[in-house]
């Protein structure tokens, strides 16, 4: 049954070797294993998987986001690492500090170096 089943995410890279640079050398992820052309990141207990393609960077929506405990102290490392963060306009949401609060959530939104739009999020309960 695919609800007992890993689910791994696809993210579309147009360069891989530039891709393997910004995940493993800004983002600091350790590649896992290579098979059909791409490379495996884990995740904590996700994994997700670079594959080249000409379609990367084309969606206009967040391809993946990382939960984590303490979205400030993200923020601030990964600016510390040189990833820039976007910055949008969104009714209800207030935006502070590159990050935007509301909907239950706090979170910033980052593009990759393939202009994949990546997000770190820290659930407010």
């Amino acid at each position: 049954m695919l609800s007992t089943a890993p689910l791994r995410a696809y993210i579309p890279v147009s360069n891989l070797q530039r891709a393997r640079k910004f995940y493993e050398e800004t983002l600091g992820l350790k590649p896992g294993e290579q098979y059909g052309g791409g490379v495996i990141y884990r995740c904590g207990e996700t994994e997700a998987f670079l594959y080249q393609t000409p379609n990367a960077g084309t969606s206009k929506a967040s391809q993946a986001f990382w939960q984590v405990a303490d979205v400030e102290a993200e923020v601030a490392e990964l600016k510390a690492r040189g990833v820039v963060f976007e910055e949008y306009d969104m009714p209800g949401i207030k935006m502070q500090n590159s990050i935007a609060t509301g909907g239950g959530a706090k979170t910033a939104w980052f593009k990759d170096s393939e202009g994949n739009i990546m997000a770190v999020s820290q659930r407010l309960r």
